[in-house]
């Protein structure tokens, strides 16, 4: 098992439309590709209370490659990426790394 995590900083005031963004369409998406989510999290105390932090659990770079493609094409992501973003961005800027556990890792 690997995990990406992605970190997502929002345009200022914009957190409350990604967030509904993940709740109303992203996550039933992902269910539709065999995306599994491992975890989100929005940042309390850190460099920006404006970060959005989410680990995907993948079983190798080669499912990551097949499945996030598939849902980065999808018609009904796209749909739902412009509609959320009609009154502008919503992601000023993204980041994200593929983790391997190491042997003593309580996450495999």
């Amino acid at each position: 098992m690997i995990y990406e995590l992605r970190v997502y900083r929002c345009v200022p005031n914009r957190m409350p439309a990604l967030l509904k963004r993940f709740e109303t369409a992203t996550l039933r998406i992902w269910e539709k590709h065999g995306i599994r989510q491992a975890g989100f999290w929005t940042t309390m105390i850190g460099e920006s209370n404006q970060d959005l932090t989410y680990l995907l659990a993948w079983e190798s770079l080669a499912e990551r490659e097949k499945k996030w493609s598939a849902f980065v094409s999808d018609p009904e992501w796209l749909a739902a990426r412009d509609a959320s973003e009609k009154d502008g961005p919503i992601v000023a800027t993204f980041s994200n790394s593929i983790l391997q556990p190491t042997s003593f890792s309580n996450v495999r």
